[in-house]
């Protein structure tokens, strides 16, 4: 199946207790400049710093045209609070013929350790699993990248192994560890629901 075959997909608007998930617009450039342009946030992300508002409205740019094609794009993340684009989360990629996709995401720096990736990530599972019809999510880290692993780990995740020198990252070949969950993981948890 290429990505020409894949089904049309019309991304909803998710929301959760404190956050908005919805589709990125023209104009969220400078905010995804603000948090992407931060090296500790990119620090363990698979692409580097932006360096302009260019090249931050280039991303955003590419996934607005993603979703105007129907096609697989990650989600804007906002804080509700304050109205404010606070990271990304989404899936990276989809096969649908085979059930499965990985999800990724970033935060401004601004809004760590307050559970909001857990959320969010939580959101996008659901969804995948529900709408999508997926029957496995994975996700991957490098190794160092313990706030991530933890993530995983909090949505009910299994790690499933290190792939040793995996990807070239930022030139250097890295490690990255292996989380799943597969859709009668997520559907038999008890998360207190």
């Amino acid at each position: 199946m290429t990505a020409s075959d894949a089904p049309r997909i019309d991304l909803p608007a998710l929301e959760t207790a404190r956050l908005r998930l919805r589709g990125f617009r023209t104009d969220d450039a400078r905010d995804v400049f603000e948090y992407s342009s931060d090296p500790e946030v990119t620090r363990f992300v698979f692409w580097s710093p932006h360096a302009t508002v260019q090249e931050s409205s280039d991303f955003v740019n590419r996934h607005v045209q993603l979703a105007g094609n129907g096609e697989l794009s990650s989600w804007a993340v906002e804080h509700k609070a304050d109205d404010k684009l606070i990271g990304t989360c989404g899936f990276t990629w989809w096969r649908p013929e085979h059930g499965k996709a990985e999800l990724a995401y970033a935060l401004s720096r601004t809004y760590w350790n307050q559970g909001l990736v857990t959320e969010a990530a939580a959101a996008c599972i659901a969804y995948g699993f529900d709408a999508l019809k997926l029957n496995r999510i994975e996700a991957r880290c490098m190794p160092e990248n313990i706030a991530s692993e933890r993530v995983m780990q909090k949505c009910g995740m299994r790690y499933e192994g290190t792939m040793r020198q995996t990807m070239m990252v930022k030139g250097r070949y890295v490690d990255l560890k292996l989380y799943a969950i597969l859709c009668g993981e997520w559907k038999g948890r008890d998360d207190g629901n």
